[in-house]
This record gives structure tokens, sequence and C-alpha cells, in this order.
């Protein structure tokens, strides 16, 4: 391990050591965590222990010298990196830190992803002393013999200080054929006591993701996320069946303010689909106790500066300071941001019962390439 001196495109200076292995999947990533974590608030020995779980959890891959690109096309991003990583905004407090990870990638086939999955995960449960009971429960509907879609299992950390995360994995609602996922979906909130949730999700193109809470959680939630193509900002707007809620025109304003689309009736989210995710901790009503809305920035923007642009407007309208982005941004790249979009992935607004809105910030680790600036649709280009 070496200290290097880096100057972001901010100023922002670290001098946090950079891994001897940085030119390997595990050592680039681990190296952005380890800087992120900095901006976090985290201490050295927190950072250290949560970088040496990413590089063991990600398996063989780890060691994969990035010269030879990604060895499966990993839906977790646009270069198939398997890593990505977000920040959760509250007026306040320092961010809250997530890096989100598939274990599985590169190891065969998806059957073979997903074995690979649920042994990381488990190693991870004995590591700190969590059940996995919730997620055995649902083996059979998200793991069959011959699965299919694009993914097998996703691990999230929510990094806390004293070295113990918070710990969520997303599965394929997909995974025995796209014609019976609302079948599964029904079936595991059946089987983890939300017999009415399902009938309380909206209609949608797709349901995309089912996530699960395990471990140290004040209220264990399962997530149902769905995505809708086409969307305008009325029917985002339209979107929450959380009872107590946000309104229609915060979700409307959101909409505007993180796509940079004007009003109109003909403004849709028409390259890739917003995303809602309802979630469920209580069966007496049925009804989702937290929503969040998505908006793919990245497919809106003419590069990252723009995403970063919208994404500070956003913290600073809902009380957070935008500053820690910016470190963030810093944290995991040094090139200009208008050389590429897709470093920032997606701006998300989240609410939870009991507690404020928070906005969410999804950082892309581009190990593998960047994606170079986006030349808008004539009417997206006006918009501007």
């Amino acid at each position: 391990m070496i200290d290097v001196e880096r100057r972001s495109p901010f100023g922002v200076r670290s001098t946090t050591p950079a891994p001897a292995t940085a030119d390997t999947l595990g050592g680039h990533t681990a190296g952005q965590l380890l800087r992120l974590c900095e901006v976090a608030g985290l201490s050295g020995a927190d950072a250290a222990g949560y970088a040496q779980v990413l590089t063991t959890a990600l398996g063989p891959v780890s060691c994969r010298p990035l010269a030879l690109a990604s060895p499966s096309p990993s839906f977790l991003s646009d270069d198939h990196t398997p890593v990505e990583f977000s920040l959760s905004f509250e007026p306040g407090t320092a961010p809250t830190l997530r890096v989100l990870l598939e274990p599985g990638s590169g190891v065969g086939t998806l059957a073979q992803s997903g074995r690979a999955g649920l042994r990381a995960v488990r190693e991870l449960a004995r590591r700190w002393g969590f059940a996995t009971d919730r997620l055995d429960e649902l083996e059979d509907l998200f793991f069959p013999l011959s699965p299919q879609g694009p993914l097998a299992l996703w691990c999230a950390l929510e990094l806390r200080p004293g070295g113990v995360p918070r710990v969520k994995v997303y599965l394929n609602p997909a995974a025995s054929g796209a014609e019976r996922a609302a079948e599964t979906v029904r079936e595991a909130l059946r089987r983890l006591g939300h017999p009415q949730a399902f009938d309380a999700l909206p209609e949608s193109d797709r349901i995309l993701f089912f996530a699960l809470d395990l471990g140290d959680w004040d209220v264990p939630r399962a997530k149902v996320y769905t995505a809708h193509h086409n969307l305008s900002a009325t029917a985002a707007g339209g979107l929450s069946r959380m009872g107590n809620g946000p309104g229609a025109t915060e979700i409307e304003a959101f909409f505007h303010a993180a796509s940079g689309l004007e009003d109109g009736r003909d403004t849709v989210l028409d390259r890739r689909p917003g995303l809602a995710c309802h979630a469920f901790t209580e069966s007496a009503t049925g009804l989702p106790t937290g929503f969040t809305f998505h908006v793919p920035v990245r497919d809106y923007v003419r590069h990252d500066g723009e995403a970063l642009e919208r994404a500070s407007a956003l913290l600073r309208h809902y009380g957070a300071d935008p500053t820690p982005l910016l470190e963030s941004v810093a944290a995991v790249t040094s090139r200009r941001l208008e050389d590429g979009t897709g470093l920032i992935a997606y701006l998300a607004l989240a609410h939870q019962e009991g507690r404020p809105p928070r906005v969410m910030v999804y950082v892309s680790s581009e190990a593998y390439g960047v994606r170079p600036p986006a030349a808008l649709s004539p009417r997206a280009e006006a918009a501007h």
C-alpha cells in the first residue's frame, strides 16, 4: 500500500491509501470504496474492513485484471461492472453510503451465479451473526434449477460505523420465466406475512426486482421494484400506494427536476423507464410503508456535469449539503465530467414512515468503461 494524493475536478484532496492491486476489479472498486468511506465519515478501520468484504464477496473475479474486460454481461451497470455505489442524503447528517454488488458475477451459468451468491450471503451472515431464514424460505421461488432472466442475486451493504453493515438482497422475479414473475412475487410476499401486498402494487410494464432486508434492521422490509416505460410526470405522481406517502405534486416536481424534461403532454421517460419501489413492513392494511421513485438521469443528460448539477439542486431543495456528493464523485473518478455520461446513474426520492424524505444518488464504478457524452433528441435539447 502506498499513499497517493489525488486532486479532483472540484479541488478535493485525498491521501487515502491506494490498493497495490488497483489494476484489478477488486483493487479498483476497493480503492473507490475506501475513498467514499472517508467522505462518509467512516473510520479507517471500518473502511478497510468493508473494502476487504467487498473483494472477498466478489469472489475470483475480484483478481481479474481490468484490461481483460468484464467476464460476463452484468445487468448491474452499463459497463458490466458488478459493483455500484449509492449515497442517501437527509438534512443535517452525513450521507449514508451503500455498495451494491453481484457476488456470483463471472462464475459461469446463471444457476452457478445464484449458488455463488447464496454462498456469499450466508458467509456474510456467519461473519456478522444474522439469520438468513427469510431468504431460505424463498429459495425455491428465486433459484430454480434452470433460471431465466438477467440476474440471480445482488447483495447491498449499507455501511455503518462499527464495521457491521445492514444487508439487503435483490432477487429476480423472472427466475422461472417472465410470465410467472407476478405469481412468484405474490407468493414471496405471502410467505413473508404480506398476503394482501401484491394487490396494492401499481400497474407496471415489468416487475424488476424483489428485495429483502436481512440482519440488523429496526423493521425489516420486503420491497418490490416495478419498471414504467414512457412514464409521464402525471403518471409518476400517481404511482405511490403508500398510505401516508408523498403527494402527486411532490413526485411530479422531482420527475421534472431529475429528468430535466419540461412539462407537457408528450413529455415522458422514453429512453429508459422510471422505477417505483414499494416497501412492506406490516400486514394489517396490506399497504406499503415506503415508496421510492427513481429517475435514470444518465439517459436524460448530455454529460455527467449536468447530472451532478441536477443532483446538487435536489439536495439543496431537500435541505441537504451537496458538498459530500461532490467529494464522492471525486473519490470515484478523476475524469472530466463533461467527457462521459453514466457516472451518476439514478436520482431517487425515498419516503418511509417515520423518516424525513431522502434523496438518493447512485454512482457507477466505471471500472470497465465510460459511456460517451450523449446527443439528446430535439425535444430534450430544447429543454436545455
